[in-house]
């Protein structure tokens, strides 16, 4: 495994696990993501699709409870090291699917205030946006490395009563045709 620091907390990762390639950029993005999310100390937060928790532990300072749900059983691994590592007491992980795990967290009849996900390039799926709507958190932070599926993903929460506000994009990969953005939708309300 390597060490990285990234916004103050130090994250171990794992040869099989996901993590950003330009930790300067990583750094911009990942600030951005949490100005979006304005966490006030007192919600729940989900790190959806985690890698290596470190969203989650960024924006543990902010929130009562965070939860991170990663398919990746080795960066699932990593991740609850990072934690420790960062004496973050408030988030757990689990390994398994997003979606699944969402809607399974809803018919159980927990809540939550945020969620923040930063999908492959392939997008969410549309069980984990049905089982988003389902859930139905005040603020979805999502964070893309594909317009294309950023876009789709937007326009199927607009119909189901999101709003979109500003998308920032942030130049991760320079002298490449790719790009992440990140976009805070809010809940409409009725």
């Amino acid at each position: 495994y390597i060490e990285d620091i990234l916004l103050g907390k130090r994250f171990r990762i794992s040869v099989k696990a996901f993590y950003q390639i330009n930790p300067i950029q990583t750094e911009v993005l990942y600030s951005k993501a949490m100005e979006f999310a304005a966490l006030s100390g007192n919600g729940t937060v989900i790190d959806a699709y985690c890698g290596t928790g470190t969203i989650g532990i960024i924006a543990a300072n902010g929130a009562k409870r965070v939860i991170g749900v990663e398919l990746n059983p080795d960066a699932v691994a990593d991740a609850k090291i990072n934690a420790e590592l960062n004496g973050i007491k408030n988030i757990e992980f689990y390994n398994g699917d997003a979606g699944k795990f969402m809607v399974d967290f809803a018919a159980a009849g927990e809540s939550v205030d945020t969620v923040i996900m930063d999908p492959p390039r392939a997008g969410a799926s549309l069980e984990f946006l049905r089982s988003l709507v389902t859930l139905s958190p005040e603020k979805i932070v999502y964070i893309s490395c594909n317009p294309e599926t950023l876009a789709r993903d937007v326009a199927l929460l607009m119909k189901e009563g999101y709003t979109p506000g500003a998308v920032t994009p942030v130049n991760l990969f320079p002298v490449t045709g790719h790009v992440e953005s990140v976009v805070c939708l809010t809940r409409s309300k009725l």
